[in-house]
């Protein structure tokens, strides 16, 4: 027979099981997070298409006409007190656009709700934001900072159209455990402010900062992607104003240049400094006419490109190659959805409309200014808008095809017109990108003494070696890479930099490349 106590346990272990249920954040990892569903509709778990170890939660509508929908009720309450942003991750199977309404019920206060548009494409859009302090109340539509505690998420996809369809969510987040976007968080702190523009002085770009390349890298055709403008480095295309911005300016223009006439000009400007490893945070506002094409963007300093400033000393690499990191990308190519951001990799193994790709909705781009960033470490690049992270790239084998990120790279800012962000309105005459500051962050920096003692204090032994060599330093390497005389690259570690495994290599004389940070240090080897 069963003690007082016994059944006092289980009833203690049935509410301790059940308050960890059916609470922010819901991940689909419990069988808890069960939403109920109505009108037609129905809710199941599911895997990620994309990962197969991730469960997510699938809701599918049957088409009727009506508010088809899926409603869960939550031991703990979300606080609009303590946070007022809600996060989730929606799945398309289709290429149509599609609204998702979060609705907070049985709350200390009415019913409010919000509604995202989720753009064309299918995939996943990480991160969608459902900011309550700009909701509505439930019943009639009056805007209201929602605040108080809500018992009840509900959510309804296309709701009141006739739209049948399967979508998938997961991570949904309101940040009360201090994860926030917790699926994208940075793995490396970069403190310190090592290269920026601040553009504090009206006029021409800063000579010493950027380089203008205008120079059609497809002679006889113009620009990649059929982009319909010619690049300038006129001071009407790209200043700095009295407000202390700097303007890259899309014009609809008759502009000849190169033997190539064209209706619109802009500018793309090339950074002339590029780094390894470290946080780029860029203010700014985005032109949103339709067919403009405005980009923060990264590639790698060895791209064998025309007119571009690095090529000249290191270009010998094609894209994509030189590997392609798209910060902030917004175009009608992305869905003709406003204020939807992308961020993109392009390496050989997946380029131009490539899954390797992650998004999210802004509110007001052209108005606001936003702070749009990216956290590259060895591991992982991690895009972030506001610093709140939106899209990780970290693919499980990093090589040449996945992952040529361990090499130094240029900043772009440019605004195209046309090609593959759509047509271009007829009634645009021009728009620009205000761009308040660049600002490039690393760890700690090393001076020309430091250099020397870094160098001088790197240890290789044993040397000759037979199975292992083992590196000692003052500072751990981000990466190291192993080359043989003739300079082809043999191996490369970005974790577990303190040895190299050489069993398997032939005898004779090899370089180590071991970098920390912007620094590298070469050592010679000999393997028996």
């Amino acid at each position: 027979m069963k003690s007082k106590y016994t059944n006092l346990f289980l009833i203690f272990l049935f509410l301790s099981q059940l308050s960890f249920s059916q609470e922010m954040p819901i991940d689909f990892s419990d069988a808890s997070e069960n939403f109920t569903s109505f009108s037609g509709s129905s809710f199941s778990f599911n895997t990620d298409p994309n990962n197969s170890a991730n469960v997510v939660g699938q809701f599918y509508n049957d088409g009727s006409i009506g508010w088809q929908g899926f409603t869960l009720d939550l031991i703990r309450s979300i606080d609009l007190d303590f946070q007022n942003t809600i996060y989730l991750s929606f799945y398309g199977f289709d290429l149509n656009s599609h609204n998702v309404v979060l609705k907070l019920e049985n709350g200390v206060n009415p019913n409010v709700q919000l509604t995202q548009i989720i753009p064309t494409g299918g995939g996943w859009t990480d991160s969608v934001t459902f900011d309550f302090s700009n909701a509505i109340y439930s019943s009639n539509g009056t805007a209201v900072n929602a605040t108080g505690t809500y018992d009840k998420l509900s959510i309804f996809i296309d709701g009141g159209l006739a739209t049948p369809g399967t979508y998938l969510i997961d991570n949904i987040d309101d940040g009360s455990l201090g994860t926030g976007t917790n699926t994208n968080t940075i793995d490396v702190v970069y403190p310190n402010l090592v290269w920026e523009d601040e553009f504090d002085v009206p006029g021409p770009v800063n000579a010493g900062n950027w380089h203008h390349q205008t120079q059609v890298i497809i002679p006889g055709a113009g620009w990649a992607n059929g982009e319909e403008q010619h690049y300038s480095d006129r001071i009407d295309n790209s200043f700095v104003d009295n407000a202390g911005f700097l303007n890259i300016v899309a014009k609809q223009e008759t502009f000849s240049d190169q033997g190539l006439t064209k209706n619109y000009t802009s500018a793309r400007l090339n950074s002339k400094f590029a780094f390894t490893y470290g946080r780029v945070d860029v203010r700014a506002k985005l032109p949103l006419e339709l067919g403009t094409w405005p980009a923060i963007w990264m590639l790698g300093k060895n791209i064998n490109e025309n007119g571009g400033f690095w090529n000249p000393s290191f270009g010998t690499t094609s894209w994509p190659a030189c590997g392609e990191i798209d910060i902030m990308e917004h175009g009608i190519f992305q869905g003709q959805n406003i204020n939807y951001i992308n961020s993109a990799i392009h390496t050989p193994c997946c380029y131009g409309a490539n899954p390797n790709q992650g998004g999210t909705i802004t509110s007001d781009l052209a108005n606001e200014f936003h702070v749009y960033s990216l956290n590259w470490s060895p591991n992982q690049l991690t895009f972030l808008i506001d610093s709140v992270g939106f899209y990780t790239y970290n693919p499980a084998i990093k090589d040449a095809n996945t992952w040529p990120f361990f090499e130094d790279q240029f900043l772009l800012l440019n605004i195209a017109m046309g090609g593959a962000a759509g047509t271009v309105d007829p009634a645009f005459t021009q728009s620009p990108m205000l761009i308040d500051y660049v600002r490039v962050y690393q760890q700690a920096g090393l001076n020309v003494e430091d250099n020397f003692d870094l160098n001088n204090s790197v240890q290789i032994y044993p040397n000759p070696a037979n199975d292992q060599i083992n590196i000692r330093a003052k500072i751990a390497p981000n990466s190291l890479a192993v080359y043989d005389v003739f300079g082809k690259q043999i191996l490369r570690k970005e974790k577990n930099t303190d040895y190299i495994d050489v069993t398997n290599l032939t005898s004779g004389i090899y370089f180590i490349e071991i970098y920390f940070n912007a620094e590298k240090v070469v050592k010679k080897v000999i393997v028996n």
